[in-house]
């Protein structure tokens, strides 16, 4: 209904029944009217005539004529009670009817009348009013509703296209000029992309048009394809589309296996849209309490409440798979650290990865939607793919493609929340085959105190049926994957660079210099331990399937052909994970214990070892980077050391060693470059045993899981030193006997079954 309309109906309200009039007309001050001015015929007449003679008195002595005050006559509650009553039945009386007023009321009919006249434009008046205050209303609903009609035009996408609907002018909101920002680069990059393909050669960011010509044969379609082929490195030469093409920004597209090739459509607008929504529900998620959150009785560790969470959000990225489980927790801590550091790490893949090493097998930035505003990253959006890991063979590498979103929502507090995406093609099915990740993240705050407080929330849904069930009480509990374990990861990681940059040195004849270097071997010494055991795509491990290798041992191989970081040849790695009837702590301090070391270690000979050096990563004792030696032999010493990393926390554990040349330990301990000295990773990760007493995702957890721990154990030996050598099946025999045999001699040691 337009306004000329609503007018019109309004007007045709006002002239409705008496019985309308007297309703409205019984809400105003009847007293306002019974002041009464003296020239319009409410004074008496020798009130007026006496006026009349003064001035006229005035005007003969020759003196200007005085303006006389007027007189007011106020009508008693008696004429105004009896002449409201009148107004409500009759608001316009005949003659007749003012006279028998005039008559009953002591007042002139002219003063009637007039009293009659005053009512009804004062009645009028009001009406209009609040007529108007109506039409206020409706014209304010009605720019609203056309404000909101020209902003669904102005940024209408096609779906088949991606283009604007209707062109208009483009709004300077942010979430608006991130829409258009990444509209204009789908079209740079896909007129690159169809250039590589038709024309053979590479388009320079220089000769691009952003926007395709109906001469090159393109149609409207701006979704970018990427081929991806593999992820050894970048690319950066001239190459044509099936080896990565060159994005807006100069970067080039990471490289995968060729078996895992495959094209990857997908709207960037929507990806904008998908981010909004994921960080409005971390956010929530993040300052809500019970019901939402149930705090365990044990370890106080915070789970989500299902039931509560279906009840208070929608999901915006679709079902929950069919026969997927949930896992979702909480956690919040103080970290020391500045806020905005966090972020740095957190927005950069390689830095996020190198922080959570055991969690991250490997992380890339596929595309950079939003570089984000400055230094605070605000706004910033990125599409990422990493690999998730617990370090266990029997818990499958998560493999996750999903879109990071930075906000700063004041001074001092950021959040950066993640949350998979579903491409909807068959060739990425098989990427989400196991697990999609839900909006996830975490919410900095900086304090006073040059400290952050953070609060992680994580929250995924996986197939629990590819899981081995001794793992299965693990992953429900959130200790495998959950917002606990990432926090006690980065208080460990940061409380460890507080430690490296203090001048205090703990160790002999190592400078801060070499004390750096050292800690850089023994950080890629547990990344590669890490990738060993979960079987991550960084390292190409091709799995072997033997006969009298049990179902519960992993056995892979891989050929090293040109890394100066390992030895040259075939590498075999072996690993399996086993339950154990004794505390986390206990068996750490067996393992980490280098006088102990000859009760299970087989290589050592029944040597006892002694520590030559130890750099401390974090407080307690078994928190260090150490060099261990063997002690001599019938008097002759031994050229080989073993460079150790141990460190634990609530979440588990970790004892990694190589064996080291004694020449090389002492170059990186003078500082000099570690990326050179070749070393095989092996050693232990123990996993928490599950208390059953908290509430916990899984109610089948057995009640015997609740007094020990998981180890898992792995070897990475060089079986030949040519590599195009054949593997054969005594080799792997035989690093299958050294994992049981250690097994054996720990719970010997522990004197446990």
């Amino acid at each position: 209904m337009g306004v000329d309309n609503r007018t019109a109906f309004l007007h045709s309200k006002r002239m409705a029944s008496h019985g309308e009039l007297r309703l409205i007309g019984e809400n105003y001050d009847p007293g306002f009217i019974g002041m009464m001015k003296e020239d319009d015929g409410y004074g008496s007449s020798d009130d007026f005539e006496g006026a009349l003679g003064n001035d006229q008195d005035t005007a003969d002595n020759g003196r200007p004529p005085r303006k006389k005050k007027k007189k007011f006559h106020r009508h008693n509650p008696h004429q105004i009670h009896e002449l409201e009553s009148f107004f409500k039945e009759c608001p316009h009386p005949e003659e007749k009817q003012r006279r028998e007023l005039s008559r009953r009321l002591g007042l002139e009919s002219k003063q009637i009348k007039f009293w009659f006249q005053n009512r009804r434009t004062q009645m009028k008046t009001q009406l209009e009013r609040h007529e108007n205050v109506i039409l206020k209303q409706e014209n304010d609903k009605l720019r609203a509703e056309n404000d909101l009609l020209r902003q669904a035009i102005a940024s209408a996408i096609c779906n088949n296209c991606g283009v604007p609907a209707v062109p208009d002018e483009i709004s300077y909101e942010p979430s608006q000029l991130m829409i258009e920002n990444s509209r204009l680069k789908d079209e740079l990059n896909r007129a690159r992309a169809l250039t590589n393909k038709f024309l053979g050669r590479h388009l320079s960011s220089s000769s691009a048009n952003p926007s395709p010509s109906p001469s090159q044969g393109l149609n409207s379609n701006v979704e970018v394809v990427v081929r991806r082929t593999g992820f050894c490195g970048l690319n950066n030469g001239s190459t044509s589309l099936p080896m990565g093409f060159e994005f807006g920004h100069g970067a080039t597209m990471p490289l995968m296996n060729p078996s895992f090739a495959y094209e990857m459509p997908y709207d960037k607008s929507a990806l904008v849209d998908v981010a909004l929504a994921a960080m409005d529900e971390l956010i929530k998620m993040a300052q809500m309490g019970s019901p939402l959150w149930i705090k365990g009785f044990g370890d106080g560790m915070e789970t989500l409440n299902l039931e509560e969470y279906k009840r208070t959000f929608s999901s915006f990225i679709g079902m929950k798979p069919s026969g997927f489980t949930t896992e979702a927790t909480r956690e919040t801590a103080m970290v020391p650290l500045r806020g905005l550091a966090l972020v740095d790490t957190l927005m950069d893949a390689n830095c996020w990865a190198e922080m959570f090493p055991c969690m991250i097998s490997r992380a890339v930035t596929i595309d950079v939607l939003s570089s984000g505003k400055g230094v605070t990253k605000h706004n910033a959006l990125q599409l990422m793919e990493a690999e998730f890991q617990v370090l266990s063979p029997l818990v499958p590498i998560r493999q996750v493609q999903f879109i990071r979103f930075c906000k700063q929502h004041s001074d001092s507090v950021w959040a950066i929340v993640d949350v998979s995406i579903n491409l909807s093609n068959a060739a990425n099915a098989l990427m989400f085959a196991n697990c999609r990740r839900l909006p996830s993240g975490c919410v900095i705050q900086d304090m006073d105190n040059k400290y952050s407080k953070v609060t992680w929330v994580e929250h995924s849904e996986y197939d629990e049926s590819t899981v081995h069930h001794l793992l299965r009480p693990l992953l429900g509990s959130g200790f495998g994957f959950g917002a606990k374990r990432w926090i006690a990861t980065l208080r460990r990681q940061y409380s460890s660079l507080a430690l490296l940059m203090s001048p205090d040195i703990h160790g002999e004849d190592i400078n801060t210099v070499g004390k750096k270097s050292m800690l850089k071997l023994a950080q890629r010494m547990a990344y590669n331990f890490s990738a060993g055991i979960g079987a991550s795509s960084v390292n190409k491990w091709d799995k072997l399937n033997v006969g009298n290798v049990g179902e519960d041992v992993r056995v892979m191989t891989r050929k090293n052909v040109n890394d100066p970081g390992e030895p040259l040849g075939i590498v075999l790695s072996a690993a399996t994970s086993v339950w154990m009837p004794i505390t986390q702590q206990t068996l750490f301090n067996l393992l980490r214990n280098e006088r102990m070391r000859n009760q299970w270690d087989i290589l050592s000979s029944g040597r006892p070892m002694q520590a030559m050096y130890s750099v401390a990563k974090g407080p307690g004792q078994g928190n260090c980077v150490s060099i261990l030696r063997g002690a001599a032999v019938n008097g002759s010493d031994t050229d080989m050391l073993i460079l150790q990393e141990t460190w634990s926390d609530d979440c588990g554990a970790l004892i990694v060693y190589a064996p080291v040349d004694a020449s090389s330990i002492r170059v990186v301990m003078n500082g000099g470059d570690s990326s050179h000295v070749a070393l095989l990773p092996s050693g232990f990760a123990i996993l928490p045993g599950v208390q059953t007493d908290g509430p916990s995702m899984q109610p089948d957890i057995d009640e015997n899981t609740s007094d020990g721990c998981i180890l898992t154990v792995g070897f990475q030996i060089l079986v030949n030193s040519v590599p195009t050598a054949k593997l054969t099946v005594e080799s792997v025999e035989t690093v299958n006997h050294l994992l049981t045999c250690t097994v054996e001699k720990i719970k010997a040691a522990l004197s446990v079954t």
